[in-house]
């Protein structure tokens, strides 16, 4: 009787790790799935020093701020002296804020002036 118990045994030790290593994951990353956009190593110059973005006629400034958001949370509406500006997924026209990328998931912010 004990062999037999000791068979079993190891039967259902088999089995365990056998559904274990089957349902094993290695992750590979999502790069290949998801939005991904690159990040500056520096901010561009002209960003820093003040300068507007001009988008669809109207002069967007930059503020002192970003927010955190993830590339999927963004579109891609264009590009200004070589930097992608991007919209929240969520907004529609007009656009209350436009973004640039500053840094992983960091997105600076740009507002129109009210006599623009």
């Amino acid at each position: 009787m004990g062999l037999i118990m000791q068979k079993f045994f190891y039967g259902f030790l088999s089995l365990i790790v056998l559904s274990c290593t089957s349902c094993a994951h290695t992750d590979n990353g999502n790069d290949g799935q998801l939005q991904s956009y690159a990040a500056p190593t520096i901010e561009a110059g002209w960003i820093r020093n003040g300068e507007p973005i001009l988008y669809e006629g109207q002069k967007w400034y930059a503020m002192r701020d970003v927010e955190n958001m993830m590339d999927i949370e963004v579109y891609q509406i264009g590009e200004y002296k070589g930097v992608q500006i991007f919209v929240d997924k969520l907004d529609v026209k007009p656009y209350q804020r436009i973004y640039t990328k500053f840094a992983k998931n960091k997105f600076r912010y740009f507002v129109r002036t009210k006599n623009d």
